[in-house]
């Protein structure tokens, strides 16, 4: 086994894992203190927070896990909801309710619901920018006194996903830690400026260290940045590829240096909000979601409420609340999820360009249970992979980099194509019927058959048109996934 170094030339030379490029879907999980209050302003998507109220976005956004935050900026609706409804009470007083509510809490249903929704990997916030522990650590907080739980919250999920054959990761948040530096943030040069220093950097990773040591997570999602030097983080990703040989880590690892402790000063905060202003005014379509700057080491990219309009060299994994909420929104009603179709379709597009998605879910915190809209999404993508996994699971993308590797049906529905061993896939984004889909360009022609039951589709060329005939008439199901053998290899079975 190949031992790593703390050198950008031994990492880089590191392959992607193979399990990670086949697993295509994974689970989030948003879950702690912010889980009791469940409450952000609602003024559409983190984007939208920030061209409608720049000056006060960050306590703006739709992401509930940012409370602690928001009600310290006084005017917002966070603060005005805090105030009706827990009067004079400290963020820190929500600890004895999510404790309360852990006492219901059962990680085997919770593994259970990932499994049947067809996901391969999980990977849970362990500590999110409140800086709240959701494992007993060992490494003290010296701003936040007994800021963690008794219960071992990572390690029981782990072994739960574990023992249903999921890989399990671990999210940290590195960059912004609001027990070391409690300044109520309000826009993007506050929020990327906040990066605590003094004895942060040491505190983060140590617990960073501590959860690779404990838990052998199979990710490594670190969020925001990282407070350490360049070659502390580097001997931290080479540590943890020795430890845990399947590993991967995540883009977000921007780490310590001389611009990023500039912006701890307001005058260097404010010249970059100047000009992020006037870049959000002149480009205002630009500004969607979120898309981390590239690094020198990477595994893979982390798009949020985003994905890529071509194939990609680089393995990416889209990631996306159900709603524009990653923790649980107190408000959220059935409309203001995404509808399983589109997060289907969202999911199949980002496999056919080389994506992952890594689907999030927020619980309750008073009785730690996943709001039933939300299980009915995870549904929706178990009964789909069910029938159609093997034109995801394990394969590849159906175009080159730089490619769309997608077509359109004569009736308008978008296609898209993944390949495995000996076959591309077909796979239809939308609900057709009838017993014959053409589609006008595509140089594709085979044995085929519907992965649905198995049943054999004809397949023939009408001048430029690729047209396929079907035994019955399609029931009118989203996404029927055809596969097409291609004598290059086995096809899947």
């Amino acid at each position: 086994m190949e031992r790593y170094s703390g050198t950008l030339k031994s990492l880089n030379s590191r392959p992607l894992p193979q399990w990670y490029d086949d697993a295509k879907f994974g689970i989030f999980i948003h879950w702690g203190l912010f889980s009791i209050p469940a409450f952000a302003p609602r003024l559409g998507s983190i984007s939208d927070a920030f061209k409608k109220d720049y000056d006060r976005a960050v306590a703006m956004t739709p992401y509930t896990e940012w409370y602690a935050n928001a009600i310290k900026v006084p005017g917002t609706p966070s603060a005005a909801f805090h105030a009706e409804t827990y009067g004079g009470r400290s963020y820190g007083d929500f600890r004895e309710a999510f404790t309360e509510g852990l006492k219901s809490w059962d990680p085997e249903s919770w593994a259970d619901a990932f499994a049947n929704a067809g996901a391969k990997y999980v990977v849970l916030v362990t500590k999110h920018h409140d800086g709240f522990c959701l494992w007993p650590s060992g490494v003290a907080n010296r701003h936040e006194r007994n800021w963690t739980t008794e219960r071992d919250i990572v390690g029981e999920l782990a072994r739960a996903v574990r023992a249903r054959g999921l890989r399990f990761g671990v999210y940290y948040s590195g960059g912004v830690d609001w027990t070391f530096n409690r300044e109520p943030l309000r826009t993007f040069a506050d929020f990327v400026g906040s990066t605590p220093g003094g004895d942060y950097p040491a505190y983060a990773l140590a617990q960073a260290r501590e959860l690779i040591e404990r838990y052998e997570p199979s990710v490594l999602w670190n969020d925001i940045s990282w407070p350490t030097g360049f070659d502390d983080m580097l001997r931290l990703f080479a540590d943890y590829y020795n430890a845990v040989p399947e590993g991967v880590v995540n883009d977000r690892w921007v780490h310590a240096k001389l611009s990023s402790k500039l912006l701890r000063l307001k005058p260097a905060r404010r010249l970059l909000d100047f000009f992020a202003r006037r870049y959000i005014a002149k480009h205002p379509e630009a500004v969607e979601g979120v898309l981390p700057q590239e690094i020198p080491h990477s595994d893979f990219r982390t798009p949020e409420y985003r994905r890529f309009p071509t194939v990609q060299a680089k393995k990416w994994e889209a990631t996306r609340g159900m709603s524009h909420s990653f923790g649980f929104n107190r408000d959220d009603k059935e409309e203001d999820y995404q509808a399983a179709d589109t997060l289907l379709a969202d999911f199949i597009d980002g496999v056919a360009k080389g994506g992952n998605l890594l689907l999030n879910v927020g619980p309750r915190g008073d009785d730690a249970t996943i709001p039933e809209p939300q299980l009915a999404r995870l549904k929706a993508f178990g009964d789909w992979l069910r029938l159609n996994g093997a034109a995801v699971y394990g394969t590849r993308p159906g175009g080159a980099p730089g490619e769309e590797a997608s077509a359109v049906t004569a009736d308008g529905l978008p296609v898209r194509f993944t390949r495995g061993p000996g076959v591309v896939n077909i796979i239809v984004l939308g609900r057709p019927a009838g017993q014959v889909l053409r589609i006008p360009g595509l140089a594709l022609n085979g044995p085929a058959r519907l992965l649905a039951d198995g049943c054999p589709v004809d397949m023939h060329r009408e001048g430029g048109d690729a047209v396929l005939s079907f035994r019955r008439p399609l029931t009118g199901d989203f996404g029927p996934a055809i596969a097409v053998a291609t004598g290059d290899g086995p096809a899947a079975g």
